[in-house]
C-alpha cells in the first residue's frame, strides 16, 4: 500500500477517503483474502483476485469530507460476506448433485420415461394440428389401411343416447333388448347372426335434417352407423358388426311429390315398392323394379335390386334420376336435378346405388316412372330338365321377344310350393319357366304364340297362359313365394341361404346345369329360382348348424363357377359381408383397392355400414376360403 500510496498523486488519498486509519483496515483485508484464497476454490480465489483489482483515476473534483466508519458495513466486512455467500452456494451445489447421484435406478428410469412420454405427447400434438402430406396413392390396398378407431366406451354412448333424445325424442330411440336383435339379423339372411354383434341402440328420425343431426353427433363422437330399410337383405347387409347405433328409416315412408306430366316421384326411402305401386295405378303410372315382398326404397337403392321386371325394363340403377344423401359428417347433398339426362359432373347418384349404406344415408330420392301398359298376360311352361327350361330362355332372348318376364323355377321349387299350399292350384313338379308379357292387346297375343312355338321347340311338357286378370295373377304367384314356401318346408332349426350369380346369357344353361347337379351331391335341400332372362339365378340352400359347412362349400363353387364364365359373383343381392373377398377375383386387386379409396373419401372414419362391400382392415387368418 506504501508503494501505491508513493505513486498516487497528491490528494488522491483523501479525494478517496484512504486515511491512516483506511489504509491499514485494507492492509488487513488483502492478508484475509491472501489467507481465504488459500483454503477456497479456484473459481472464488479467481473471484476475489478480480474484485480486490481496484482502478483508481484521477479526479480534478475537490475532495469529499470523509465518511464515518460506523456507517455500513466495512469494505473487509462487505468482502467477506460475499465470499461466504458464494462458498455456501457451491457447498450447496455440491450437496445436490451428491443427493442425486445416491438416487435409485428405478427412479432415474422413471424420470427418464416421463420425460420421454411427456415430450412424445407434445410431438403427437403438435403433428395433428399441423397439415400432412396428401398421400399420392390413388388406390388403397388392405395392407394399407389402418383399423378404425371407434369410441364405444358406456360413457360415449350414453351421451350420444342423451343428444338422440334431444333430437327425435324418448319415444324414439330404443334400447329395448328385441327391438336391437331384430335391427341386428334376420332369419333369411346368409350371414350367421353373432351375438355379439347388435346396436347399442335404434334411432327413429322423421327428416334429413334429424339424420343430419343424428350423424354429426356420431361423427363427433365417433360412433358406427348402420341404416335400416325394410331388412329384407340376405348378404348380412345391416348386421352391426362394430356396435355403435342403428338408423332406422321407418318413420320416413311418405310419397313427397308426384310429378305426373314428368314421370317421376319423389319419396323418403321406408316408402314400401308394393305400396307405391298401388297409389302410382290410380295415375295409370308404376315403378318397375319389383323384388322381394317387404323391400323399400331405401334398401333397394343400397343394394342396386332388380327383380322379375329387369329383363324388359332394366334394374333399379336405370329408375333413380336423383338423391338425397347425408354424409358421414352430417353434410347434405342432392347429386342432381329432375331431368331424364345431364352430363353436369360426375354421376353420384350411381355411385351411391348399390353402395349399400357405406358412402351415406339415402333420406330421399327421385324415380323415374312410366305408364301401366294397355295389355298383360302371363304364360308357365314346364319341360323335361333344367337345361331344357334355360335353353327355351336363350332361344327367346337370342331373338329378341321383347316379353316383360322370364323366371326359372326347378322341380325342387314346384314342389316346395305344392307342400307349402301358398297358392291356389297344384303345379307339375318339373322345372318351370315364367313369362311375362305387357304392351297392346295384339302385341301381346304375337309374343304369347312366338314364345310357345319356341318353348315346343324346346321339349316343353306344358304350356298354359292366363286368360283373364285373376287366372295372370294366380299364374304369376308361385314365382313371388319361392322363398317363402322353401322356408315353409325346412326341418325344426334349419337355416335358409340365398345366393346368387349372374353370368352372359350363352353360359346360362351350362351354370344352371353344373350347379344343379352339385347341389344333387351335395345332399342339401336346395332348389334354383331366378330372373334368367338377364342371365341372373338365385339358389336356396337348407342347412342345419352341423351342415352350414356344407352349405358354404356350395355357394363358393357356384360364385367360383360364374366368375370363370366371366360372370359376377352378385347379380342383384349385393355383397355385404358374405360376397366381400370375392370381388377381387371377379373385378381384380386394384379395383378394389381403387374402392377402398372411394370409402375412404367419403368415410374417412369408417363409421358407415363399416366391413361391407369392402374390408377395411386385414381378415383373420383362415377367415378368407382359398379360392
Amino acid at each position: 500500500m506504501s508503494r501505491l500510496a508513493g505513486r498516487m498523486p497528491k490528494g488522491l488519498g483523501l479525494g478517496l477517503g484512504l486515511g491512516g486509519q483506511h489504509q491499514h483496515s485494507l492492509s488487513k483485508a488483502r492478508l484475509t483474502a491472501a489467507s481465504l484464497s488459500r483454503t477456497t476454490t479456484r473459481p472464488t480465489r479467481l473471484f476475489f483476485a478480480r474484485t480486490s483489482q481496484i482502478r483508481f483515476q484521477s479526479t480534478e473534483q475537490p475532495p469529499k469530507p470523509p465518511r464515518p466508519v460506523n456507517d455500513g458495513p466495512s469494505f473487509k466486512g462487505q468482502l467477506t460476506q460475499s465470499i461466504t455467500k458464494r462458498i455456501e452456494r457451491e457447498r450447496e451445489d455440491l450437496a445436490r448433485l451428491a443427493q442425486m447421484r445416491k438416487q435409485s435406478p428405478v427412479g432415474r428410469w422413471f424420470t427418464l420415461t416421463f420425460t420421454m412420454l411427456f415430450i412424445g405427447s407434445v410431438s403427437w400434438y403438435c403433428g395433428l394440428k399441423y397439415p400432412r402430406g396428401v398421400d399420392p396413392s390413388s388406390t388403397l390396398p388392405l395392407n394399407a389401411t389402418k383399423p378404425p378407431a371407434h369410441k364405444l366406451a358406456p360413457v360415449n354412448l350414453e351421451s350420444a343416447w342423451a343428444d338422440f333424445v334431444a333430437i327425435v325424442g324418448a319415444e324414439n330411440v330404443s334400447t329395448d333388448a328385441d327391438v336391437l336383435s331384430q335391427h341386428s339379423s334376420s332369419e333369411w339372411s346368409s350371414h350367421p347372426a353373432d351375438p355379439s354383434e347388435k346396436p347399442f341402440c335404434v334411432v327413429y328420425p322423421s327428416s334429413t335434417a334429424e339424420v343430419s343431426e343424428i350423424m354429426k353427433i356420431c361423427h363427433y363422437r365417433r360412433i358406427p352407423v348402420v341404416g335400416y330399410s325394410g331388412g329384407t337383405s340376405l348378404e348380412g347387409h345391416f348386421a352391426p358388426t362394430r356396435g355403435g347405433i342403428c338408423v332406422d328409416f321407418s318413420r320416413m315412408n311418405q310419397i313427397l311429390a308426384l310429378h305426373k306430366e314428368d314421370l317421376d316421384v319423389v319419396v323418403q326411402p321406408a316408402v314400401g315398392w308394393e305400396d307405391l305401386n298401388e297409389q302410382l295405378a290410380e295415375e295409370n303410372l308404376f315403378f318397375p323394379p319389383d323384388p322381394g315382398p317387404g323391400a323399400q326404397i331405401g334398401g333397394m337403392i343400397g343394394t342396386g335390386c332388380s327383380g322379375t321386371n329387369a329383363y324388359r325394363y332394366g334394374t333399379m340403377r336405370e329408375w333413380v334420376l336423383s338423391l338425397t344423401v347425408v354424409l358421414a359428417d352430417g353434410t347434405v347433398i342432392k347429386t342432381r336435378q329432375r331431368p331424364r339426362k345431364s352430363s353436369a359432373g360426375y354421376d353420384l347418384t350411381r355411385l351411391f346405388i348399390g353402395s349399400e349404406g357405406t358412402l351415406g344415408l339415402v333420406t330421399e330420392a327421385t324415380l323415374k316412372l312410366t305408364v301401366l301398359p294397355a295389355s298383360s298376360s302371363v304364360a308357365v311352361a314346364s319341360f323335361p330338365s333344367i337345361r331344357a327350361a334355360a335353353d327355351c330362355v336363350a332361344k327367346v332372348v337370342g331373338d329378341g321377344i321383347p316379353v316383360a318376364a322370364v323366371e326359372i323355377l326347378d322341380d325342387d321349387q314346384m314342389r316346395f310350393i305344392n307342400q307349402a299350399g301358398a297358392t291356389s292350384r297344384q303345379w307339375t313338379e318339373a322345372p318351370t319357366i315364367f313369362f311375362k308379357f305387357s304392351g297392346t292387346a295384339s302385341g301381346v297375343k304375337e309374343q304369347i304364340s312366338i314364345v310357345q312355338s319356341l318353348a315346343k321347340k324346346s321339349g316343353a311338357k306344358t304350356f298354359d297362359f292366363a286368360k283373364d286378370k285373376i287366372e295372370q295373377t294366380e299364374l304369376w304367384s308361385a314365382r313371388k313365394e319361392a322363398l317363402w314356401s322353401t322356408m315353409a318346408v325346412r326341418n325344426p332349426g334349419d337355416k335358409v341361404w340365398t345366393g346368387d350369380v349372374a353370368v352372359p346369357m350363352s353360359r346360362l344353361p351350362d351354370i344352371i346345369d353344373e350347379t344343379k347337379k352339385d347341389l344333387g351331391r351335395s345332399g342339401l335341400k336346395s332348389s334354383i329360382v331366378g330372373h334368367v332372362g338377364d342371365g341372373n339365378f338365385h339358389i336356396i340352400l337348407l342347412y342345419s348348424d352341423a351342415e352350414r359347412k356344407l352349405a358354404e362349400e356350395c355357394v363358393h363353387r357356384m360364385v367360383k363357377r360364374a366368375v370363370e364364365m366371366e360372370g359376377t359373383v352378385t347379380g342383384e343381392h349385393g355383397v355385404g359381408l358374405v360376397k366381400r373377398d370375392y370381388l377381387p377375383h371377379e373385378l381384380g386387386e386394384s379395383t378394389v383397392d381403387a374402392m377402398r379409396k372411394i370409402k375412404a373419401a367419403f368415410d374417412p372414419l369408417c363409421l358407415l355400414n363399416c366391413d361391407k362391400v369392402v374390408r377395411v382392415e386385414k381378415p383373420k387368418r383362415g377367415e378368407v376360403a382359398e379360392w
